[in-house]
């Protein structure tokens, strides 16, 4: 007997078809008609895999320098002659007048000594010959020796320029699929690894190194801490208990959110989960107590704001903390392949002021440009403390989870310099704390599939961005566009770049892509320029999590806060440009002042 649901055919659960083709249309583009196109560069600037183990063990340098002492000159043997010395000049024959005297005559040579001079002669002659044709030979053979490592090194160099721009194309498809979104981003990078390997592009060992990545692992284990406190309910808790303590006015909720953010941002990396899954259900409820609605025009009274305020504070505190944004271990580990090391500590310090600066300013810039009707809210005080009186008292899973989360975060400022603990192995050792008591179970662990999501895109990317980097693509585009960019100095150069990363992110629709596609570049041309390479990177490691402010698309959270209906998209977008103007003046002017103060220029 059949049901009507046995009649219908399954629903197709692979890719979309459109979506799929317009990115494998411009991948397969790039990969065939780029090699033919795309003359190979100058020696000076695309160098390759060779030139790079070239410049690694440079030999002695040849010839003299400036400085140096003047050759000797040698002999025919190749010793060092001995100069000639002025022969010395006794006084007495000097005061005498010379004398004449007799013409000197010359030996007269018997026919066997002249034989035996000639013969002398003529084998010296015969070695002087033979250790000619030997240098000649020996010469022949090193200039032949020579010309084949040079043919051998360009050769080389040309197949890693193919190589590169091969590696290019899959990578720009890859960008692309995470955009359009044929399939989920994971199963999108899984591919593009697995291309990378099936074309013979790179080695299968060198198309999976990207998953061995330590600071990739440090942010699955912040993702298990999240789910630590969601489910424990601490992160609830402390949301509760700072709008408790700072909710009698609409600004002072503000500031309570920010402040949740604050505490939050350090162990939950996945700005969404922290924003829309902890944040936006209890603004949402708090608007709705307050009568404001989108469905019945009420969302001025202190949803649009409330919306517009939360949305900007996931963005600073996701600039804050290392481990506040899935993709910024990625632009660490970018940083990384330039020679920059980025801690977990450095990082925080570095952010610290701008970003206190901007949890400050942002929420008091939007009420005033987007002031809500309401603005005393004593009956918010009185909400939070109902909820946490209904919570009750903190769980022993929630003490532990405090203890657990101090432990790490101390050993996060201070474990590497004080007890050579570094981020991912405190990380680690915190997890284990959490499995040890109870917290977590392992199913728990398992069941954190966007944990295991951000590993395999996260590692797709950098794998592939980090062989760009070493087979010599981004240090030619660095050379190319640093070259169009001479005459200026770095300061003004580097704006140049910081400004068109930033904006660029209108055309992205996720911070990982566009890291992805534009942060090793642009760090390779700031260096180039002469930026100072820890400052260059941090600004844009910081500018990677601000610029989504501008639109409805920009990160996962802005969606999800948009869906609500209290923003209009007109008012996002405006809002959005004046925000980003707020936090560039504050990441570059107070950032700039206090970069300076810890001598990062």
């Amino acid at each position: 007997m059949t049901t009507p649901d046995s009649n219908k055919s399954p629903s197709w659960e692979g890719a979309k078809p459109g979506r799929l083709l317009a990115t494998l249309a411009v991948g397969c583009l790039l990969y065939f008609v780029l090699p033919k196109l795309a003359p190979l560069p100058d020696g000076k600037l695309f160098a390759g895999t060779a030139g790079a183990k070239a410049a690694a063990a440079k030999p002695g340098d040849k010839g003299a320098k400036p400085g140096d002492k003047a050759a000797k000159p040698v002999d025919r043997a190749g010793k060092p002659a001995e100069a000639a010395k002025p022969a010395a000049v006794k006084p007495e024959a000097a005061a005498k007048p010379a004398e004449p005297k007799a013409a000197a005559r010359k030996p007269v040579l018997s026919a066997k000594e002249l034989a035996a001079q000639q013969a002398e002669a003529e084998a010296k002659a015969k070695l002087e010959a033979a250790a000619k044709a030997k240098a000649d030979a020996e010469a022949k053979v090193k200039a032949e020796a020579d010309a084949k490592t040079k043919a051998e090194a360009e050769k080389l160099r040309q197949s890693d320029w193919v190589r590169g721009l091969h590696l290019f194309a899959i990578f720009v498809a890859t960008i692309l699929g995470i955009i359009l979104r044929p399939l989920p981003m994971g199963a999108v990078a899984m591919i593009g690894v697995g291309l990378t390997a099936i074309t013979g592009t790179l080695p299968v060992t060198d198309s999976l190194s990207g998953f061995a990545e330590k600071t990739l692992w440090l942010i699955i284990v912040a993702f298990m801490f999240a789910r630590g406190f969601i489910k424990t309910g601490l992160g609830t808790r402390i949301a509760y208990f700072f709008m408790r303590l700072l909710g009698k006015r609409t600004l002072g909720l503000a500031y309570g959110f920010a402040a949740t953010e604050f505490v939050l941002a350090p162990v939950v990396p996945s700005n969404t989960a922290r924003t829309a899954g902890i944040i936006m259900p209890i603004m949402r409820s708090l608007a709705r107590a307050y009568g404001s609605n989108p469905e019945d025009g009420t969302a001025r009274k202190i949803g649009a704001y409330l919306t517009m305020t939360c949305f900007n504070l996931d963005l600073i505190v996701s600039a804050m903390f290392l481990t506040a944004m899935a993709a910024n271990p990625m632009t660490q580990k970018f940083a990384a392949d330039f020679g920059v090391t980025i801690t977990w500590n450095s990082w925080f310090v570095a952010a610290i002021v701008p970003g206190l600066t901007g949890l400050l300013v942002i929420p008091w810039v939007l009420y005033k440009l987007y002031k809500p009707e309401i603005t005393e809210t004593p009956e918010a005080v009185q909400m939070a403390t109902d909820k946490l009186k209904e919570m009750g008292k903190p769980s022993l899973s929630e003490w532990l989870m405090v203890a657990v989360f101090s432990v790490v975060l101390v050993l996060w400022v201070i474990g590497e310099k004080s007890f050579g603990i570094d981020g991912t192995t405190a990380a680690l050792l915190g997890l284990a704390l959490l499995l040890l008591t109870g917290v977590l179970t392992w199913s728990d662990v398992l069941a954190e599939h966007n944990a295991w999501d951000v590993l395999i895109w996260t590692g797709g990317l950098i794998m592939m961005a980090g062989f760009l980097n070493k087979i010599g693509m981004i240090p030619w585009f660095s050379k190319v566009v640093g070259a169009s960019m001479a005459g200026h100095s770095w300061q003004v150069g580097f704006l140049v770049l910081a400004l068109t990363y930033f904006y660029a992110h209108y055309f992205f629709a996720s911070m990982t892509a566009h890291a992805g596609a534009m942060y090793a570049a642009f760090l390779g041309v700031a260096i180039t320029l002469g930026a100072p390479p820890v400052l260059a990177a941090l600004v844009l490691c910081f500018f990677s999590n601000l610029h989504a402010s501008m639109t409805h698309y920009g990160t996962g959270p802005a969606p999800a806060m948009f869906g609500l209906g209290y923003v209009p998209i007109g008012t996002w977008w405006r809002l959005g440009f004046i925000i980003s103007l707020v936090n560039i003046f504050i990441w570059v002017v107070v950032g700039g002042a206090w970069w300076k103060v810890l001598r990062l220029w």
